[in-house]
């Protein structure tokens, strides 16, 4: 083998190939192997490698994997629509979390037996093992080939940027062409017995290597979407899909699915009679009911006392707020699109607010500041309002008016690192306290458009990347994910059924505290600059809230149950003995109900069940001779004659330490 054929690098170790090999040939016949990492960007089995490229392998059960898999699968769906429905225009098909989408502009929503349809003619599609070939393109050819589809034209229209891919207004970006912006690419579906083709679509990739290597998928549902996320465009409608590396992983998705749906905290606030949203307030704007007040009410107030111990002051801020406001902030510049619209008043300009931490920063400026006084740390439950988009409200997890339990930090710079460090041990202590105990963490760095020195871009990336070691939490590193003008770390938990949820971000502001000018005295007399800290604990109060219906599917732990406990007599010769328990109970703080309603006993017992009541007590001619209850569980289970005084302090001890029941 001659020494000038190309030298590769695979798992570490350099490696000569014939020229023109592919990257599948370099990776070899390796089992679950689907695509290749060529230089670190993902490529096609069958791209070229060149002298020097470093080839890694990307499994389908990676990340990475499932991302083309997925990829890939929405190629097949959109090429069964088009068999099927030979009228619908292609919108966009990318991979989502646990799935796929493709957006189509027909005349007539699709059915359910429309979909059925679509599912067996992919699984023919799947079975018949179309390749998967990928082609540059220029731009006169990509419009010559799509002229009879108007989205993939406005696409081609819009190709240029140096990432290759187009945000749309719904924050969702499609890859439209290669990494370096300048060319365009498409995929064919190439019959593998006569290498003719069967469908085409303008895409970045890559993919399989051919149809035949998706080996699970399931189509989901339907729903409308605007193009481009905008409501100024057509609806189209979209077609959900998941794909998985094997059938087991498919089913444990979809059976967590069911599970999900059980748990729906919109579906359980409404049987629990926790909240509602009525529709004489508008979309996205919730009101709490009692039972849902009380957890709200026992939220809060556990963590102002955390707060508390932990050093913050409370503030309270307006929820409207004159325009200049946030044009100093530059939330008006960043942000306008998200905001309400103005009020006029007296020939003033007013906002809602959507963030606090401005109007945290004129409390700090409101008198001169030493460094004596730093950390400062500020608290609020501040309500804010977001006018989020129609089609992502979604019940307390994406509202449009929330209540955030906001934080702004303000120190010195040779304080930033133990801050941040303190910081997030008490972000994990406070949301392990509420029954989550799965983190993981994400640290967003400087993105290639950013506002701001270096200098202090490295300070704080590397003060937070300190607070994450520190903490022992996993983590990974999200390169160039931060915001323009602060790098930040969010927190995800997983819930009991494993879903992952994004909650706390810890940020450091590197830009408004230059923009308002606002200083404190060093030791040496100079006049310097805070380091702001930006924290939102649990996001929202309602986002919480929602998580946490879904949980606990509604059977909070007694501590946070609306109601702890509620006294069942056997008769109506029963209630007073009942109510004299409960008097003893509610002297102990404990939320407790007796059911003095004409229902049978069994029914009662039904119905604190149904409404997730941690503890029973039921009461009858023995119970009341003895001094004592039958003592029933939410599981079922129960234990007869146990004292009253002890039934007490088994629910008092299980309130105060928080046990999970």
């Amino acid at each position: 083998m001659s020494s000038q054929q190309p030298r590769i690098t695979l798992a570490g170790s350099e490696h000569v190939v014939e020229a023109g090999t592919t990257a599948g040939a370099a990776l070899g016949p390796e089992p679950g192997v689907i695509a290749a990492r060529v230089n670190g960007e993902l490529r096609d089995l069958d791209c070229q490698v060149a002298d020097g490229d470093v080839v890694e392998p990307v499994d389908i059960a990676s990340d990475d994997g499932r991302y083309i898999l997925r990829h890939s699968a929405a190629h097949v769906m959109a090429q069964a629509v088009q068999e099927l429905f030979p009228q619908a225009k292609l919108g966009i098909g990318p991979p989502v979390e646990n799935g796929f989408y493709y957006d189509f502009d027909v005349e007539v929503p699709f059915t359910p037996e429309d979909l059925k349809a679509i599912e067996a003619r992919m699984r023919q599609i799947v079975k018949q093992g179309q390749r998967f070939s990928r082609r540059v393109v220029t731009d006169e050819q990509a419009r010559s080939e799509l002229a009879a589809e108007p989205y993939k034209l406005e696409l081609i229209s819009l190709k240029g940027h140096a990432s290759g891919s187009q945000q749309f207004e719904s924050g969702e970006s499609v890859e439209v062409g290669s990494g370096d912006g300048t060319e365009l690419t498409i995929y064919d579906n190439l019959d593998p017995a006569s290498g003719e083709l069967c469908w085409k679509d303008l895409c970045r990739g890559p993919h399989l290597p051919t149809t035949r290597a998706i080996p699970a998928f399931k189509l989901m549902r339907t729903g409308g979407a605007y193009w481009r996320g905008s409501e100024k465009n057509p609806q189209l409608q979209r077609i959900y899909g998941t794909a998985w590396e094997t059938r087991d992983k498919q089913d444990e998705y979809v059976k967590m699915l069911s599970e999900a749906e059980k748990r729906d905290h919109r579906k359980l606030g409404a049987e629990l009679d926790l909240f509602s949203f009525p529709t004489e307030i508008g979309s996205g704007l919730p009101v709490f009911h009692p039972k849902g007040g009380i957890i709200r009410r026992v939220m809060e107030d556990y963590s102002r006392r955390r707060h508390e111990e932990a050093g913050y002051e409370f503030v309270n801020t307006p929820h409207v707020t004159k325009e200049d406001l946030f044009i100093t902030s530059g939330h008006l510049e960043w942000y306008k699109d998200g905001m309400f619209p103005p009020m006029e008043l007296d020939g003033v300009t007013y906002y809602n607010k959507p963030m606090n931490c401005p109007m945290h920063i004129l409390i700090y400026a409101a008198r001169g500041r030493s460094y004596r006084e730093l950390p400062l740390r500020l608290f609020e439950f501040g309500t804010v309002y977001r006018y989020e988009k129609s089609g992502v409200v979604h019940g307390l997890t994406r509202a449009r008016g929330f209540t955030q339990d906001d934080s702004h930090i303000f120190c010195t710079p040779d304080q930033l690192q133990d801050e941040l460090a303190s910081l997030l041990a008490f972000v994990v202590g406070l949301l392990r306290d509420f029954g989550l105990t799965e983190f993981e963490a994400e640290l967003s760095t400087r993105p290639d458009k950013y506002v701001g020195e270096l200098e202090e871009w490295a300070v704080a990336e590397a003060a937070l990347k300190h607070a994450l070691d520190s903490s022992g939490l996993p983590y990974v590193i999200a390169e160039g994910d931060g915001a323009f003008y602060a790098p930040k770390i969010d927190v995800h938990v997983r819930d009991a059924i494993g879903r992952r949820w994004q909650l706390s971000t810890l940020q450091v502001d590197l830009q408004e505290p230059g923009r308002f000018g606002i200083e404190y005295q060093a030791a040496d007399g100079s006049r310097q600059r805070p380091y702001m800290i930006h924290r939102a604990l649990f996001g929202s109060i309602e986002r919480f809230f929602g998580i946490l219906v879904e949980h606990y599917a509604g059977a909070f732990p007694p501590w946070l149950a609306p109601v702890q406990a509620v006294g069942i007599p056997i008769s109506d010769a029963h209630v007073p003995y009942l109510e004299k328990v409960a008097a003893s109970l509610r002297e102990q703080g404990i939320r407790v109900e007796v059911d003095a309603s004409d229902d049978r006993m069994q029914k009662k017992i039904r119905t604190a069940q149904r409404q997730k009541v941690p503890f029973m007590l039921i009461a009858g001619d023995d119970d009341v001779a003895a001094g004592a209850v039958s003592f029933r569980f939410r599981d079922g289970s129960q234990k007869n004659g146990v004292p009253v005084a002890d039934a007490i302090a088994e629910i008092v001890t299980a309130v105060r330490d928080r046990v999970q029941v």
